[in-house]
């Protein structure tokens, strides 16, 4: 096969493929519109992060339930039955020579008794206890915020990468119609006798790039909406029309201001200083392990036999008691002040964590900030370069008509154009995603 031949046969290849393509891809469904606060919303409903975090806050708030019915009076209904082996009666003869049994045989022995305990005084050790509960439930509220603002950002994220998805998918399928279309002008320029057959192979390599890159595009457009479809709940291969204005967010206030209000409005940063006090009061309550405590105890007790009562009888009789029980542990081996001291350490280990997190507050917002202000640079600059790229490409193309240009200077521009609009899409894009970042370090 000469060279020619070869030309010709990849030239009618290169025609046919979109029409066998599109003849072999199953039509899309439409794709449904989503907004982004929409996206936000469906996504905190649908989040397992956030039902995970939640379930934790339902069970932090059960042992505070758990913590206070300690300080409550504790009712207790107990009943037994108990076998034993036959024993040799006791009794005394009586002056009209009776036997009086004092000590039966009674193998067959059943009980019942109401207890009643309450822990009237324990120096505020189990009111401290109960404290340090509430404080974990509050720290575990916390955390559900914190998850519901880490979904916040990953849908975020995940909505303008589709936006640049789709928007890729578009410029890239825009310049591959521009290049189709341009090929078949040199196509007619050669036949005419106008070019050379290097700038149609030229021509016909770039044009099979783009084609390259719409399949690429494509791809990450897919990848994109099942990301997407996953944080909002949708089923897999749903197709998500994002709705949304390429515009820069703004940002005016100054770092110093932004880093006392992250200090203020983080959910970590609360939830650390809730753990800070729980753990405060955990130790207050562990060195109150040396204080006495009072409890008022107290029972009925329904047996047969019933052994407070003498002498024994094989009958079902009732007693009570009531009584005052006070406790002052004066050794325990130590035990209490290594409670105090495991408290101590955890105490201290918060506190670090709080001084570590308020020293990354200011590095996170100045690097969202700086992330800010770059993206809207680079969007300043690719807005130029799209002005000038689509200028150039017109002058390029007045030229190439007048057969002063050559099909290569009429590629390279084009390929300018897709590159400015991609890069001004990217930049837009960066920019929200960097607002996005910024209202996460926020806490709001």
């Amino acid at each position: 096969m000469t060279s020619r031949s070869r030309t010709a046969l990849l030239t009618c290849l290169l025609a046919l493929a979109p029409t066998v393509l599109s003849a072999q891809a199953p039509p899309e469904a439409p794709a449904q519109p989503l907004t982004l606060d929409d996206a936000v919303g469906r996504a905190v409903a649908a989040s397992h992060r956030i039902a995970e975090a939640t379930a934790r806050n339902d069970g932090a708030a059960a042992a505070v339930a758990g913590r206070h019915a300690a300080t409550k009076p504790q009712i207790v209904g107990m009943a037994g039955y108990t076998r034993t082996n036959h024993v040799d009666e006791f009794g005394i003869l009586l002056p009209n020579n009776q036997l009086r049994v004092i000590y039966p045989d009674i193998p067959d022995n059943a009980r019942a008794r109401l207890d009643v305990q309450w822990p009237v005084y324990t120096s505020g050790r189990l009111q401290a206890i109960e404290s340090a509960a509430r404080l974990d439930q509050s720290a575990a509220g916390r955390d559900v915020t914190t998850t519901e603002a880490d979904v916040r950002l990953d849908v975020t994220r995940a909505f303008w990468n589709l936006v640049v998805a789709r928007e890729t998918e578009r410029v890239v399928g825009e310049s591959l119609a521009r290049m189709t279309e341009h090929l078949r002008d040199v196509r007619n320029q050669l036949d005419a006798g106008l070019v050379p057959p290097n700038d149609v192979l030229t021509t016909q390599a770039q044009e099979a790039r783009q084609r390259m890159l719409s399949i690429q595009a494509h791809t990450a457009r897919d990848m994109a909406e099942a990301d997407l479809a996953r944080l909002v709940g949708w089923p897999a291969g749903s197709h998500i029309l994002p709705v949304a204005a390429l515009e820069p967010p703004t940002v005016t206030a100054s770092v110093e201001t932004l880093v006392a209000e992250a200090r203020d409005a983080r959910p970590e940063r609360k939830a650390l200083l809730d753990r800070v006090a729980a753990a405060q009061t955990r130790q207050r309550a562990a060195l109150l392990g040396h204080r006495p405590t009072v409890a008022v105890a107290g029972g009925i007790d329904y047996a047969r036999p019933n052994p407070r009562i003498f002498p024994r009888l094989a009958d079902w009789r009732e007693s009570w008691d009531a009584g005052v029980n006070v406790s002052w542990p004066i050794f325990d081996g130590g035990r209490t002040k290594a409670e105090a001291a495991e408290a101590s350490a955890g105490v201290r280990a918060l506190q670090a964590r709080l001084a570590e997190f308020d020293s990354l507050v200011a590095l996170e917002i100045g690097q969202r900030m700086s992330e800010l202000a770059s993206s809207r640079a680079a969007l300043d600059a690719a807005d130029i370069a799209v002005q000038a790229a689509t200028e150039a490409r017109r002058v390029v193309g007045e030229r190439f008509n007048a057969g002063v240009a050559t099909a290569t200077d009429v590629v390279d521009a084009q390929v300018a154009i897709l590159q400015a609009s991609l890069d001004r899409t990217q930049a837009i894009a960066s920019a929200r995603l960097a607002d996005a970042r910024l209202n996460r370090a926020l806490g709001r």
